[in-house]
């Protein structure tokens, strides 16, 4: 049995995108800026794939940007936003548990003189928003807070976050929660979205810009993407997000219901049949993702073993699996060294079956049985 249990990684793409890409690669070769009719043809397309996205957030057409993908529209809203406000304040808020791309820029800017306040969170991943009220202050410019937390599955209170940001302009990164969670009335100014989270093409994203923000050009040249983004549009790939977007939505709860029956089987499943385990998820997360410590064992080696059987995890973000240490998210809710180490992802799509899961709860217990065997010998 082939199971793929990796989805917050990346997922498949539905059959549908890829024939609509492919009808995009063979017809719609014109450039969307050219005025002839294949190029008009191919900037009606964008404009519905502009649409569709614009539906999902419950914003105006006018108000998403294309990029590259979530770390692109990440950035773009950071540096953008801290170089447009800087003159007002150059305190930025975000947490302990964002994404490298959203941690990375952050880096960036205190080397450029920002001051980046870093929010903490509980042992189940949960933002300390009375440590956030504390730190919003008149300095403050922009807050970046994620929608979902692409390890653990914690729901971020965005809406809440919105209501408290005061004068600073609120970015949140909600690629791994775009399709799993409602982003409607968020009052966020700012949201990063991604494709390939949701059975859509890699390399293809979009930034949420609300109307009046000011934004600067993030990419200069032809003035694509309201001059904020040059560059020719990837037309297959933003055909593709809009093709994906539209079946996403259009039965999110069924969706959602599908992947929360897979991964409460699964955890019941576990807690029932394997001892030693920390459940690092809260019960009250996306329905998307389960993240467990399995004690006395290594979370590498089970995903190696299980791979071996066809069962496809991760033992974190796949963004920082090529960084030498634990998962910083893991750290910051408090877990021990021994506890990260042992820590496995477990990421679902509406695809996944109570079958598999049967299969997985098998393997895994077998896994975790034969390390923690060989383990007392050393």
């Amino acid at each position: 049995m082939f199971v793929y249990l990796d989805n917050s990684a990346t997922t498949r793409q539905y059959d549908e995108v890829t024939r609509k890409m492919k009808e995009a690669m063979d017809d719609f070769y014109g450039n969307p800026s050219a005025l002839h009719s294949l190029g008009l043809a191919s900037e009606k397309k964008i404009r519905a794939a502009r649409q569709n996205l614009a539906s999902a957030l419950g914003a105006k057409e006018e108000e998403i940007v294309f990029t590259s993908g979530g770390t692109e529209s990440d950035n773009m809203a950071l540096y953008g936003i801290a170089q447009a406000k800087k003159r007002e304040g150059k305190k930025i808020i975000t947490s302990k548990v964002e994404h490298p791309a959203v941690l990375e820029a952050c880096k960036v800017l205190e080397k450029e003189g920002f001051d980046v306040t870093y929010i903490g969170v509980d042992d189940q991943c949960r933002l300390d928003t009375t440590q956030l009220r504390a730190a919003i202050d008149d300095q403050t410019t922009l807050i970046s807070i994620m929608a979902v937390n692409n390890e653990t599955g914690t729901i971020m209170p965005i809406e809440e976050i919105g209501r408290l940001k005061g004068r600073a302009v609120f970015h949140t990164d909600a690629v791994q929660g775009f399709g799993k969670v409602n982003l409607k009335n968020t009052r966020a100014d700012l949201i990063s979205v991604s494709a390939h989270k949701i059975h859509g093409p890699k390399g293809i994203g979009a930034l949420y810009v609300k109307k009046g923000v000011n934004l600067p050009a993030f990419i200069v040249g032809g003035g694509q993407e309201r001059h904020m983004r040059s560059g020719t549009e990837n037309v297959p790939g933003i055909i593709g997000f809009g093709a994906a977007c539209q079946i996403a939505m259009s039965d999110i709860d069924g969706r959602m219901e599908k992947m929360a029956a897979a991964r409460n089987y699964l955890l019941a499943g576990i807690c029932d049949q394997i001892s030693d385990i920390r459940v690092n998820s809260p019960e009250d997360g996306a329905a998307s993702v389960l993240n467990i410590s399995f004690l006395g064992t290594r979370g590498e080696v089970l995903l190696h073993t299980l791979e071996q059987d066809q069962i496809f995890v991760s033992t974190g973000s796949a963004c920082s699996s090529n960084k030498k240490g634990g998962s910083h998210v893991l750290a910051a809710m408090g877990l021990s060294d021994k506890e990260i180490e042992g820590a496995i992802r477990f990421s679902f799509n509406e695809f996944n079956t109570t079958e598999e899961m049967d299969y997985v709860i098998d393997k895994v217990k077998t896994a975790v049985e034969r390390f923690r065997r060989l383990g007392s010998f050393r």
